[in-house]
């Protein structure tokens, strides 16, 4: 059984879901995936506790502040995780891209695996994509801080960002507005934000907040989500890695 803890956002957690569900769909019930999603809506504001933290709490004395909120966030995670232990899943994974700064603490004290949302886009880009080429990546600024997915790309591709006033304007607002419901908003006001990136010469575009293929492909056939040639979406990827664990 997939444990899912979702609730980073509630939308994004329900999108996976049902990419889950379309990608896998059985003739009867009974051919589904067993799946269980923990809408655990309760766990802090990821971006909000990330700050100026780089990972090195206890030689921060003067960020004790950042430290709490982070083992807060880590706290609940943990919690989240561990009542999908209990229901004897087999692996965990988390549709929130920015979640993963705190994977390598998170996995430390679960037993069950949890797969890697950027690790597995990564892998997906190097059978996909040239090495070297430009990847655009839209996400939260605190997914942006962090370099969940610098970590994994920086060797061989060279990631590229939307300035500050597309970042404000087009990509946080567009977040804001899928978290509201506001679909139809946010599909508009995420478009120049990918404009920018495709005047960059971006072969690809990560979309790294799980809340991002909400917004861009509002009102557009699975079909066409499939087949983007140049949106990598990460609820995609991650359903299909986890399926693939499944199987195994």
């Amino acid at each position: 059984m997939i444990g899912i803890l979702g609730g980073m956002g509630t939308q994004a957690g329900l999108d996976f879901c049902n990419k889950l569900a379309i990608l896998y769909r059985g003739k009867f019930d009974q051919d589904y995936p067993l799946f269980i999603l923990y809408n655990k809506s309760n766990i802090p504001g990821r971006p909000e506790s990330i700050g100026v933290h780089t990972g090195n709490l206890s030689n921060k004395k003067n960020n004790k502040i950042n430290k709490k909120k982070y083992l807060l966030v880590l706290k609940s995670l943990i919690k989240g995780c561990r009542v999908l232990e209990k229901s004897k899943c087999k692996f965990i994974v988390i549709p929130c891209n920015t979640a993963h700064y705190w994977y390598d603490d998170l996995q430390k004290k679960i037993k069950l695996p949890i797969i890697n949302m950027p690790k597995e886009v990564f892998n997906f880009t190097k059978k996909n994509c040239r090495k070297n080429s430009k990847v655009g990546l839209l996400a939260t600024e605190g997914t942006l801080k962090t370099g969940v997915y610098n970590k994994f790309f920086d060797k061989n591709y060279k990631l590229v960002f939307p300035n500050k006033f597309h970042q404000n304007y087009s990509v946080n607002k567009a977040i804001k507005f899928v978290k509201m419901g506001k679909v139809k908003e946010a599909s508009k006001t995420i478009k120049p934000a990918i404009n920018y990136l495709i005047k960059k010469k971006c072969k690809k575009i990560i979309l790294g907040c799980t809340e991002l293929p909400i917004a861009i492909f509002a009102y557009k056939s699975f079909k066409t989500i499939k087949s983007s040639r140049i949106f990598l979406d990460p609820n995609l990827i991650l359903a299909n890695s986890a399926m693939r664990k499944y199987k195994k």
